[in-house]
C-alpha cells in the first residue's frame, strides 16, 4: 500500500483505471497542499464549460437583459456543482462511470435503464452543440486570417473548420488522460485571464460598468417576459448534464477510484474512499470558481456594452463580428483582434475537451447497448479512438453547412437542460443505480 506523497499524481497509462484492484491502492493525501497536487479532472470540465456556454450564450443573454440576471450566473453554476459532486462520489465508490450507472436506474425499457435511452437521444445534442462551437471558432480564426480574401466566404470558413478538425483529431489519437488534463489546464487559465482582462479593459471606455450595476444584478429579480431567457440561461451556464456525466470518467481515469480500491467492507476502504472523495470535492469546487469567474466576465461584457445598444445584438454569422466590436469600437482595432484571438482559442478549447469527453460517453452508451465489452481495456480504447475521429469530422461537416453557430449552441443548451433533469433524478435514484445515498457511508 502506497502513500500519496511522492507517488504518481495520475493513474499509470498501462493500467485500467476502471478495474478496482488491491494492487492499485494508494493512500489519499491528508494535507491541503498535498491534495492540490492531485487536482485535474475539474480543469477538463472547465475547459468544456468555458467556451460555448460562456463566450456565446452568456454574452448574448447579458446583451438581451442587461445586469438584471447577473445573480442567476451564481445560482445556476452553484446548484449544478452539487449534482456533479454526488455523481462523482458514486463513481469513486464503485469504479463505474455515469452512463453505466444510468443504465441501472429503473424503470427498465427493453432491458435498458430509461436514462440510457435518454442518453442515446442526447447524441443529437452532442452533435448540434459542438457543431456550433467549432463553427464559431472557425469564424473567429477566419476573421483574423481569411483564406482567399473574404473572411465570411464559404471557402475560408470551411477550410478553417477542416484545420481545426484535423488538429483536434491529431491531439487525441493517443487517448491519454494526462494529455487532456495538461492541455485543458493551460487553456482554461489563459481563457479565464483573457475574459477578466476584457472586463476591466472596458472600464477605460464609455461602456464602463459600476458596482451599482453589479448590485442591481444581485437583487434576485426577473422582469416580466424574461422568464424564458432566465430558463435558457440556467441551462446554458455552468456545468451541464454532459459535463457532469463526463466528470465521472475523468475522476476514474485520474485514479481516485482505483486508488480507493475495491469495496471490501472494511474501515480501511471507507477511510481511503473518504480521502479521495475529499480530493475530488476540492477539485470540483476549484473548477467551479474558475468557470464561474469566466461566466460572470462574459455576461458582464454583454450587459455593459451590447445591452445599451439594441442594434448590436448578435445573430447568425454576425455573432463574432458583433462581440468583437465591443473592443474594436471601445479601445481600437487591436482590441477587436485581441478578442478574436481569445474567442477562437476559447471556443476551440471546448472542442479539445469535448472530443475525449463525449467520445467516452458515446462509447459507454454503445457498450451499454451491447456493441462491445466496456470492461475490456483494449477494445474500449479502440472504440474510443474511432469515435474521437468520427465526432469532430461530423461536427465540422455540420458546422460548414450551418449558418448560425449561436442558434446551434442555444438549441444544444436547451436539450442539455432537459438532460440535466434526468441526471439529477438518476443521481438521487434507486438503490443499485447512480444512487448517491447507496454509498453514504463514505462521505
Amino acid at each position: 500500500m502506497r502513500a500519496a506523497t511522492g507517488q504518481e499524481t495520475t493513474f499509470a497509462k498501462h493500467k485500467d483505471p476502471y478495474i478496482l484492484d488491491q494492487a492499485h491502492i494508494q493512500e489519499p493525501p491528508t494535507r491541503f497542499g498535498q491534495r492540490l497536487k492531485f487536482l485535474g479532472p475539474g480543469m477538463i470540465t472547465s475547459a468544456a464549460v468555458v467556451g460555448s456556454g460562456e463566450l456565446l450564450t452568456a454574452t448574448a443573454l447579458g446583451a438581451q437583459v442587461g445586469f438584471m440576471l447577473f445573480w442567476l450566473v451564481l445560482v445556476s453554476t452553484f446548484v449544478k456543482v452539487w449534482v456533479q459532486v454526488e455523481l462523482a462520489r458514486w463513481s469513486i465508490s464503485t469504479g463505474k462511470a455515469a452512463i453505466t450507472g444510468y443504465n441501472q436506474v429503473p424503470p427498465k425499457i427493453a432491458g435498458r435503464g430509461w436514462m440510457a435511452w435518454l442518453v442515446l437521444f442526447m447524441f443529437l445534442q452532442f452533435l448540434i452543440g459542438q457543431a456550433g462551437v467549432i463553427g464559431g471558432a472557425a469564424l473567429a480564426f477566419s476573421m483574423l486570417f481569411p483564406i482567399g480574401g473574404d473572411p465570411f466566404s464559404f471557402m475560408s470558413i470551411s477550410l478553417w473548420v477542416a484545420i481545426l478538425v484535423v488538429i483536434a483529431i491529431a491531439i487525441h489519437l493517443a487517448n491519454r488522460y494526462e494529455i487532456v488534463e495538461n492541455i485543458s489546464t493551460v487553456l482554461v487559465m489563459l481563457v479565464t485571464l483573457f475574459a477578466v482582462a476584457m472586463v476591466f479593459l472596458i472600464q477605460f471606455t464609455e461602456y464602463s460598468w459600476s458596482l451599482g450595476d453589479l448590485g442591481d444584478g444581485l437583487r434576485f429579480q426577473v422582469a416580466a417576459g424574461a422568464m424564458g431567457v432566465a430558463l435558457a440561461m440556467f441551462g446554458m451556464t455552468g456545468v451541464g448534464a454532459g459535463e457532469i456525466t463526463a466528470y465521472t470518467y475523468w475522476v476514474v481515469e485520474k485514479g481516485y477510484a482505483a486508488w480507493s480500491g475495491p469495496n471490501d467492507g472494511t474501515q480501511a476502504w471507507v477511510d481511503r474512499a473518504r480521502g479521495w472523495i475529499r480530493v475530488m470535492k476540492l477539485d470540483a469546487w476549484v473548477s467551479w470558481i474558475i468557470y464561474t469567474i469566466s461566466t460572470m466576465a462574459f455576461y458582464m461584457l454583454g450587459a455593459a456594452v451590447l445591452h445599451p445598444q439594441p442594434d448590436l445584438r448578435p445573430k447568425g454569422n454576425e455573432v463574432m463580428t458583433v462581440i468583437s466590436s465591443i473592443f474594436e469600437t471601445a479601445v481600437g482595432q487591436w482590441g477587436g483582434v485581441l478578442f478574436l484571438i481569445g474567442a477562437g482559442v476559447a471556443l476551440f478549447k471546448t472542442i479539445l475537451a469535448n472530443v475525449p469527453s463525449l467520445g467516452r460517453q458515446v462509447a459507454n452508451t454503445l457498450a451499454v447497448f451491447g456493441a462491445f465489452d466496456w470492461t475490456n481495456m483494449v477494445t474500449r480504447d479502440k472504440w474510443m479512438k474511432i469515435i474521437m475521429v468520427v465526432l469532430p469530422i461530423t461536427w465540422g461537416t455540420l458546422a460548414i453547412f450551418a449558418a448560425n453557430p449561436l442558434e446551434l449552441v442555444i438549441i444544444a443548451g436547451i436539450l442539455n437542460a432537459l438532460f440535466l433533469i434526468g441526471v439529477a433524478i438518476s443521481t438521487a435514484g434507486s438503490e443499485g443505480g447512480c444512487n448517491a445515498s447507496s454509498d453514504r457511508g463514505v462521505v
